[in-house]
């Protein structure tokens, strides 16, 4: 008699195998290899429903239009980043690393939505609501219209949403939440789709907008099933260096609004505050122009930010010479020293320790600032410094040539406005004349003398 076998299948991609195995092979999630035997469901015919007028099928001509209506949060960057404030009815999720201040924010926007009138109900399944209390205690976001509850039953949560009646739904976090009709622990993948899609369902049904804060996992993706994200609404990425009180807040999807949108934050011994004008906080403050800096327009998102590059160049002694860099992309900086070297004639780098670094803890990830590393770069070396307003915007190619960065016109826009009269962002120019322009402007700011405009 032939040997039954049974076939494994992964719930999020569909991906098989003659045995179990803990990792998907295709998507590489946990534990979402079950047996299809053991999950397989008899197979069933629907039968057709008769339609009501009111919900038949009409043209899409005939359908009017219904503007979304945006009703703002009370943050400003939190609301850039939704594209103008909270829509009725919307899910957002909320994922960041852990201690990044996800709670703090929500808090800080749940006490905002209540002061306005609104009628909030925080749900933590992680904290006592002694512990969410003294947290709101410490940044000022107690509100009378703020309800707390700490609850880690689905049923029990809906039962507060029915008793409370509120007009914004807060779950921290959709990780913790289990329902008891899905076997299973907390945060898994059976047990997240579960409770994602009954909220989603309540909010849809309430025109109720709720918030989800999500867990990532090690590789900064969200945990839990890839269903998760398509469920939901608006996706944001709330993220920061824990050595810089320095946060973001991207979108990632939005069906209400644009995801290139960034909102900038700062964590503080108060809590969180947003940072409407982040021009200074990556540019140094020191009262005479040095050697070794120059200012580039980075572009994140639709947000132009002026960010100081610093360099520093050194003879080594040692048989291979350093290069740290801090902020940007070691590759990049490689590429630029063996241009600089063959292009712009500085054949002193190969046996110099060269430190690059940005100001503020920012990264450098797009190659608009080429240009203004380069610059830092050649201007450590002749030890010129830069003047205040110079700022330098472009991409190198291995040939020598600059390439003029995206959005052009709105850095150049955002230099005008933060004072900067000499913009080098010229397209088809050499480097060697983009250093003559670069030093030509250094030298006309020791002599005191007015410098062209670029």
């Amino acid at each position: 008699m032939a040997r039954s076998t049974s076939n494994f299948r992964c719930t999020e991609c569909g991906w098989t195998s003659l045995k179990w195995v803990g990792r998907c092979g295709e998507c590489q999630s946990w534990g979402t290899v079950l047996d299809d035997a053991e999950n397989a469901t008899p197979t069933r015919t629907v039968a057709a429903v008769k339609i009501s007028d009111a919900r038949a099928a009409k043209p899409i001509t005939a359908i009017g239009v219904d503007e979304v209506t945006h009703w703002p949060s009370g943050i400003s960057e939190f609301d850039r980043v939704l594209g103008g404030g909270i829509v009725p009815g919307a899910a957002i999720l909320l994922s960041g690393e852990p201690g990044v201040g996800k709670s703090t924010l929500l808090l800080e926007v749940a006490s905002r939505a209540a002061a306005t009138g609104m009628r909030v109900l925080y749900v933590s399944a992680e904290e006592s609501v002694n512990q969410v209390r003294m947290r709101a205690q410490r940044t000022g976001a107690l509100h009378s219209s703020l309800y707390l509850a700490a609850e880690v039953d689905l049923g029990v949560i809906l039962g507060q949403i029915n008793q409370v009646q509120p007009q914004l739904v807060i779950i921290d976090s959709v990780q913790t939440v289990a329902s008891s009709s899905i076997d299973g622990l907390a945060g898994g993948p059976a047990q997240v789709r579960e409770v994602a899609s009954t909220l989603i369902r309540v909010a849809k049904d309430k025109n109720l907008p709720i918030v989800l804060v999500g867990h990532v996992t090690k590789d900064g993706s969200i945990a839990g099933p890839r269903l998760l994200e398509h469920l939901v609404d608006v996706v944001c990425q709330f993220e920061g260096d824990r050595q810089t009180s320095l946060r973001f807040v991207r979108a990632l999807k939005n069906r209400f609004g644009p995801t290139d949108e960034v909102g900038c934050f700062e964590m503080t011994g108060d809590g969180i505050a947003e940072v409407t004008d982040p021009s200074g906080l990556f540019l140094s403050h020191a009262r005479l122009p040095v050697s070794g800096t120059c200012v580039t327009i980075a572009l994140d998102g639709r947000r132009a930010l002026p960010v100081e590059v610093q360099a520093l160049v050194v003879k080594s002694t040692a048989p291979q010479p350093r290069r740290v860099v801090n902020g940007v992309d070691g590759s990049r900086v490689a590429m630029l020293l063996a241009v600089l070297e063959k292009r712009a004639g500085y054949g002193s780098l190969a046996s110099s320790d060269i430190y690059v670094s940005t100001v503020g803890g920012i990264r450098l990830t797009e190659p608009g600032a080429d240009l203004a590393i380069a610059i830092a770069i050649a201007s450590s070396v002749n030890e010129r410094a830069m003047p205040v307003t110079f700022a330098a915007v472009g991409e190198i190619s291995l040939a020598g040539e600059i390439r003029k960065a995206s959005s052009a016109k709105q850095r150049l826009a955002e230099a005008r406005r933060l004072g900067f009269t000499t913009v080098v962002d010229a397209e088809a120019l050499h480097i060697r004349e983009a250093m003559r322009i670069a030093f030509t402007a250094a030298v006309a700011e020791v002599d005191r003398v007015k410098v062209p405009e670029f």
